[in-house]
């Protein structure tokens, strides 16, 4: 029997635990500091909905669950292949929200704020920072269009990065209206944009020329795509430029407010810019984009925006939302690389017994106000197994029935 994990999955050591635990305790105590409260909702969802979520690339990544049976047995006698499978596990934590809130919406106070801290999956090539099975940490506020929904979001998000013990990083925001906006100033036809969109979002992978000839590829106006290459060539832009070029400001403005006051809460312990080159990939998106970047480690830490139409696909009524995901195996896997170690305010004691079993439960008992206490059947190479203690962080060892005095590991 093969002993190693399904590709794309982890098992994970003690200590590996206790760092996972210790990130995920920390995001969930500032989220419900904040006033987020805690949902769950079922790794499984009907395939109909996963299929029609405008997820984007995702969608060709969802793990597909085959029918059970006689419905099985059926969908295989009359070739009908792609109605093989009724169910899927959720890409992402954003679409079973929508769901949840259309089934339990008067049960929910509104404006809706919700945390979620739990496993999604995606069938995709594994490789390192990319799992098929991975936890996602997220905020949203379902119910409300103002942009104060952005401003905390983004503050909730990096305080709690903060209270992990990462800093040196920044905020990228967009919208994808401003970015609309300055296509069709540039000549591309409203039918156009998810298109080049999907090729713009390539920009810091294939460099400008590889989005010019991606579009030429596309059969789209030439003077158009030279237009949109002259402006990538004077990337970054500043607001005020964008108001030079585009004829509607509302969004430049709301966009401005919310990096304004983001900049005043941050007291300086990160940055926030506009970035026109911020699309993010899924097609849901409808407004704000944004990400946290990480410059010690030149790498997305979060991520997330405004989705004002998803969740009006099960109700058939406008909600407007809005929601932010912290990268959790990718800050897991940045800590690991450097070495980052918990630091258990209660130390580690191992109570070592032979036939004394009961004596020294009670031993321990009596030391569990103070300490964390594992008890343990006295091996006979006793050195060799304190040596192991040592290596697994144990602070000090009780031989029950010698002494009850904790004697350090050294």
């Amino acid at each position: 029997m093969k002993t190693e994990t399904v590709k794309g999955t982890n098992d994970y050591l003690p200590n590996e635990v206790a760092l996972r635990e210790f990130l995920q305790n920390i995001i969930l105590e500032t989220y419900k500091l904040y006033g987020f409260e805690r949902i769950m909702t079922p790794a499984l969802e009907d395939i109909e909905i996963l299929d029609k979520s405008d997820g984007g690339d995702n969608l060709n990544l969802i793990f597909k669950i085959l029918k059970r049976g006689e419905k099985l047995s059926t969908a295989i006698k009359s070739s009908s292949y792609s109605q093989l499978s009724d169910m899927g596990l959720r890409y992402d934590l954003t679409l079973p929200l929508c769901r949840y809130y259309a089934n339990n919406k008067q049960k929910l106070i509104t404006p809706f704020k919700c945390i979620q801290i739990d496993k999604a999956y995606r069938a995709e090539k594994p490789q390192k920072g990319r799992l098929r099975e991975y936890v996602q940490c997220d905020i949203d506020i379902i119910g409300s269009d103002s942009i104060y929904c952005e401003i905390e979001l983004i503050n909730v998000t990096a305080k709690a990065l903060l209270a992990i013990g990462l800093s040196n990083f920044k905020v990228r925001i967009s919208d994808r209206n401003i970015l609309s906006d300055v296509l069709l100033s540039l000549g591309f036809k409203r039918n156009e944009l998810e298109s080049v969109c999907i090729t713009f979002d390539k920009l810091d992978k294939i460099g400008v020329d590889g989005v010019k000839n991606e579009l030429i590829a596309k059969g789209l106006d030439k003077s158009s795509i030279d237009a949109l290459t002259s402006l990538l060539l004077k990337l970054p832009l500043s607001l005020d430029f964008i108001k030079s070029i585009s004829a509607k400001t509302q969004n430049i403005d709301n966009l401005e407010k919310i990096i304004n006051q983001v900049r005043t809460l941050s007291e300086n312990n990160y940055i926030i810019e506009f970035d026109l080159s911020l699309v993010r990939g899924q097609g849901y998106y409808t407004g704000t984009v944004f990400e946290i970047e990480s410059n010690a480690f030149n790498s997305s830490i979060a991520g997330g925006g405004r989705y004002d139409n998803l969740i009006g696909k099960f109700l058939n009524e406008s909600v407007p939302a809005v929601g932010f995901s912290i990268g959790f195996e990718r800050i897991f896997s940045i800590l690991m690389d450097n070495n980052f170690s918990v630091q258990n305010s209660r130390k580690k004691i191992a109570v070592l017994f032979e036939d004394n079993f009961l004596e020294a439960n009670n031993t321990a008992d009596k030391l569990r106000n103070e300490y964390d206490i594992a008890l343990f059947e006295k091996p006979k190479k006793v050195n060799k197994f304190l040596d192991s203690l040592l290596d697994k962080g144990f602070y000090g060892f009780i031989i029950c029935g010698q002494t009850d005095e904790i004697k350090l590991l050294k």
